[in-house]
């Protein structure tokens, strides 16, 4: 078990490297730096003047030595200008060019600066984080008991009426968008003229004009179940068909081994040949798209933080992007590739407590 998790630890370094490394190059293309130094110059800057910013900012030479300093492999740049004033990546803050250290990058906790909220990269993903954080877990809490009850039904009972109202139900919740799904929500729940909460106002079962809050920005600074529950509904409403199917697969599949024959024909009660021997084997294809859930929920509530206006990683995400943040969407696809690494990792090493005749090589 160690010899595997090194390998795949080493594996993985490797995979960070070349994934970061794509992502460098991709956002320090020549057109990219050009829109940032007329962002963050003048818009009216002549072509000598973008080259002039480029250079005095770091972001001129070979992309592997500027890759280097971003990493904290390599020494920071350092300029001296005309008059005489020193300035470079680990030059700044005040920082006496004597006293500043040689190595400042992503290694060094050093995630440069964000040029839209004009705070230290680091800080702002933390923060957003930390509320993409919460919401993840309370979609998980609804997703995966939901999902995984839903398909072991479904297998238990493969043909059945049961299981073709549960698969119906999980096509269609995979099948429908979370822009779409999200809109539906909030027309049937958080509109004031459309959907439930009118009536249930003039019935006087709520207070406000609608049932639940058509925002999450509330939520940032104090999490109900009335701003909270429609982001996290649209998400997992999405996720809980697809891991229902596979769930549902795979607990057919088992149903019809032999051991489980074997156990029915001696007569042991069908709750205890599902919960004995069928939902442990069966639960080990739905581990790897539960695991794989992590970087989706991570990467795809863009959209759902974008639609309830809720600040966390994927809204910081959008804004990294939108306005040519490059520091910030470095920072963001840094915690993207390590929490994908991770996961995966996880997976399967879980394989293991799921099934010990899985061998690891």
């Amino acid at each position: 078990m160690l010899n595997f998790v090194a390998r795949r630890l080493g594996v993985m370094a490797l995979t960070a490297l070349a994934l970061t490394f794509v992502v460098f190059y991709l956002t320090n293309l020549p057109p990219n730096l050009e829109k940032l130094a007329r962002t963050e110059g003048s818009v009216r800057m002549n072509d000598n003047a973008v080259a002039s910013w480029i250079e005095n900012n770091g972001h001129a030479g070979p992309v592997i030595g500027r890759y280097a300093q971003w990493l904290g492999v390599a020494p920071g740049w350092v300029i001296t200008d005309d008059k005489g004033v020193t300035r470079g990546r680990c030059i700044d803050g005040g920082v006496k060019p004597e006293v500043a250290p040689t190595y400042c990058g992503i290694l060094q906790g050093d995630w440069g600066f964000s040029t839209v909220f004009k705070h230290p990269v680091i800080q702002e993903v933390g923060k957003a984080l930390g509320a993409t954080g919460w919401l993840m877990l309370a979609v998980m809490l609804v997703m995966v008991p939901t999902s995984l009850l839903i398909g072991i039904l479904s297998g238990m009972r493969e043909g059945s009426r049961t299981d073709r109202v549960l698969s119906i139900f999980a096509i269609a919740t995979t099948a429908t968008p979370e822009y779409v799904s999200g809109v539906i929500l909030v027309a049937l729940f958080a509109s004031a003229t459309a959907g439930i909460s009118p009536l249930l106002n003039e019935w006087g079962w709520i207070e406000g004009k609608t049932l639940f809050l058509g925002t999450a920005t509330s939520a940032m600074d104090d999490i109900t179940f009335w701003n909270f529950a429609l982001p996290v509904m649209t998400i997992a409403l999405y996720g809980i068909g697809y891991i229902a199917r596979m769930t549902r697969a795979s607990m057919t599949e088992v149903m019809t081994q032999q051991y489980i024959r074997t156990a029915r024909l001696k007569g042991v009660k069908f709750r205890d040949v599902v919960i004995r021997h069928a939902l442990r084997n069966a639960l080990i294809a739905p581990f790897t798209v539960i695991m794989l859930q992590f970087p989706w929920l991570l990467n795809g509530v863009v959209i759902v933080e974008t639609l309830f206006n809720y600040k966390g990683f994927g809204w910081t995400l959008v804004q990294a992007a939108g306005n040519n943040d490059i520091e910030l969407l470095l920072g963001c696809s840094v915690v993207a590739v390590f929490v994908v690494l991770i996961t995966q990792l996880i997976s399967d090493i879980g394989y293991v407590f799921l099934n010990p005749r899985i061998r690891l090589a």
